[in-house]
């Protein structure tokens, strides 16, 4: 068993799973695209890729048939749903958290009409993407690439997925970027709000998604100071490394250390003995004040969160 472990003075951020984005409005769901800028199909020019599906968006006659069907669907929906709760019936909401979705395009171009996962021209970053990226070839069953953040690159590393083992992680480096080589990192919440888009200073760019788009874009969107623990006051200190002991922190491990709009600082450590296929790397976290005292989460501003 092999964990990707970064190099001595490199902090790992985070860690999760992702892969190529899929297209969620109805002319292109379920499909993606690998294009060059002048929307030319690049697929089959992507070295090393092994022949992966087709897709050919829907005409707008199926779009607006589909459509169609849908607001009747939705018509008797709602009149089903009138007629229980005026007989009583409870019909109230499951207590799901609230979307972080968009029914709104940013660029209808690309995410309605068409839905380009790659946008690089020959020799450019985006075209060094593995294709383990793309679901349409990786069996997602077994296997799992998972994006690691780290205060100097970006990585990304495939491993076996087992459900009945989801502890069992044997990384392959599949592909890594210096930070220094990507320009910016967007959020694309159209429709589920799992997508990132990274454009790479090249001008070429990839969008990826993952469910767990949050923990991945803690460092990066927007980007936050990262406090060396040096650099803390001897209480600060003090209190992050009793949060440390009291979660058994092993020797090769750091904490994170980043200051909140609040003032405040949150403190993340991730233990490989917390990483799974499935899910990532999952942190321990508190909050402490600027006195170097832990804050309790019913004293938390909204921006601590």
């Amino acid at each position: 068993m092999k964990i990707w472990q970064p190099e001595p003075r490199e902090m790992l951020l985070s860690r999760a799973p992702v892969a190529f984005a899929t297209g969620a409005a109805t002319r292109v769901r379920g499909m993606r695209w690998f294009r060059d800028p002048q929307r030319n199909d690049i697929q089959h020019d992507l070295p090393g890729w092994p022949e992966g599906p087709s897709y050919t968006a829907r005409s707008t006659g199926s779009v607006a048939a589909h459509t169609s069907l849908k607001a009747a669907a939705m018509a008797v929906g709602a009149a089903i749903l009138a007629f229980l709760s005026s007989a009583g019936g409870n019909i109230s909401g499951g207590g799901h958290a609230k979307s972080k979705g968009s029914r709104t395009p940013d660029e209808p171009a690309d995410e309605v009409d068409d839905f380009p996962v790659m946008w690089a021209e020959a020799g450019t970053l985006a075209r060094t993407l593995p294709w383990q990226l793309d679901p349409g070839r990786a069996d997602e069953k077994h296997y799992r690439t998972h994006l690691i953040v780290t205060s100097r690159r970006l990585v990304v590393v495939g491993l076996p997925y087992h459900k009945k083992n989801l502890e069992l992680i044997d990384d392959e480096l599949l592909w890594e970027c210096p930070r220094s080589n990507i320009q910016s990192i967007e959020l694309k919440n159209f429709k589920d709000g799992y997508d990132f888009k990274v454009q790479f200073v090249d001008g070429s760019w990839c969008r990826l998604s993952s469910v767990w788009r949050a923990s991945l874009m803690r460092y990066l969107v927007p980007p936050r100071e990262l406090i060396p623990l040096e650099s803390l006051t001897p209480q600060q200190r003090a209190t992050v490394e009793d949060f440390a002991a009291q979660h058994q922190m092993p020797e090769p491990v750091s904490p994170i250390v980043a200051r909140n709009p609040t003032g405040r600082m949150r403190v993340d450590i991730l233990l490989p003995s917390n990483f799974t296929s499935a899910f990532g790397a999952s942190e321990v976290t508190m909050t402490m004040d600027t006195s170097g005292r832990k804050v309790d989460i019913d004293d938390f501003l909204p921006e601590d969160f």
